[in-house]
């Protein structure tokens, strides 16, 4: 996924479009629920591997028009109320989610005895709901794409400027951040559920308190980026945000973890309206796919080989309070500090009409 993001400014330009290209791969996107629909009935051999497949074109398409998208729908919405938008827009996306989760469990709760028929229900429905989100973005319009070519700077270009430029230096900083995040963040679940022994309604209700704060907060955050700027934002949830797996060290009782999730929940939903925003502020309408594009391909590298090098650690670390998994938890937070102390400060607000704004 992080790779093909690279491919989609090129692709979209080609289209002549970005309407176009994004509706192109949502319909092929809705499509490929099919074939995995299909895999237990009509695929023959080992079918874990047609699922990978499927699932991994899935995930492409599903991504790949990101670029086009961020692009579009910075231009249609004013940057003076961006923040306010994503905001609510990522609320009722975020608990549109949560409550089809969980009507997908009911699902297959009560086909338990006839179980491919449940997922048959859910992949189904995915075909037409995302066939149905096909028809409204039909719907839409589509300001007109500036391509001078004098104005335009390529994939290569935009590489070479990432230690120069403010955009490059704010890609790296988010990046390391997710690296750093993510050589601990896959593993709470095995801490929870193999360490700590917690049952599986226990470990929902940790994982969900953090959900339901993040979708909480969403609007709360885009209020203040409006207001004050997504660096303002960005530097508040970044002392926060290295705290999150330093308190988990303290304390494995369930009184307290609700607790520091919830504390997640509420930096993590500023950290990541905050980058995305700033994303579409720092950019130029010419440039913007490719640099939205960089910018995700980045960061999905950064969380894989976070999550590599973590998995990794986790066999060799010395243990913290009789668990291994506490001391990545230990070297999480403090590399996610190192990154927040050492590169913010090099990131300059672009947005005009906000206290402590700089060209």
């Amino acid at each position: 996924m992080a790779l093909s993001q690279l491919l989609a400014p090129q692709l979209a330009e080609r289209a002549g479009s970005r309407k176009r290209f994004i509706l192109r791969v949502v319909f092929i996107h809705a499509l490929l629920w099919v074939p995995i629909l299909l895999i237990p009935h009509v695929f023959p051999g080992p079918k874990v591997w047609w699922l990978v497949g499927f699932f991994t074109l899935s995930v492409v398409f599903g991504s790949l028009g990101n670029p086009a998208w961020g692009s579009m729908m910075s231009d249609l919405v004013p940057a003076g109320m961006r923040g306010r938008y994503f905001g609510l827009r990522g609320r009722i996306c975020g608990f549109t989610t949560l409550v089809f989760f969980f009507i997908g469990g009911v699902i297959l709760r009560f086909s338990a005895t006839e179980i491919f028929f449940g997922f048959s229900i859910i992949f189904g429905a995915a075909v037409l709901f995302r066939l149905m989100s096909w028809y409204f973005i039909s719907k839409m319009y589509e300001p007109p794409l500036r391509l001078e070519w004098w104005e335009r700077r390529g994939l290569l270009d935009i590489v070479s400027s990432l230690t120069s430029s403010n955009l490059g230096r704010f890609t790296i900083y988010v990046s390391l951040m997710n690296f750093a995040t993510y050589i601990a963040g896959p593993f709470l679940a095995v801490y929870m559920l193999r360490d700590l022994r917690f049952d599986y309604l226990t470990y929902a209700a940790v994982i969900v308190s953090a959900s339901l704060v993040h979708l909480t907060f969403l609007t709360f955050w885009g209020r203040r980026a409006d207001s004050l700027g997504n660096v303002k934002v960005l530097s508040v949830t970044s002392i926060l945000i290295p705290l999150v797996p330093l308190l988990w060290v303290a304390s494995h009782q369930l009184y307290w973890l609700i607790p520091v999730q919830m504390l997640s929940g509420f930096a993590w939903s500023g950290f990541t309206l905050a980058s995305t925003n700033f994303v579409y502020d720092a950019s130029t309408p010419e440039n913007r796919m490719r640099c939205i594009a960089l910018f995700n391909a980045m960061n999905g590298g950064a969380m894989c080989f976070g999550a590599i090098l973590g998995g990794y650690l986790a066999l060799y670390l010395p243990p913290v309070l009789g668990y291994s998994l506490l001391t990545l938890f230990l070297i999480s937070g403090l590399l996610r500090g190192l990154v927040a102390v050492t590169l913010l400060r090099h990131v300059s607000e672009v947005r005009p009409g906000v206290r402590g704004w700089r060209r």
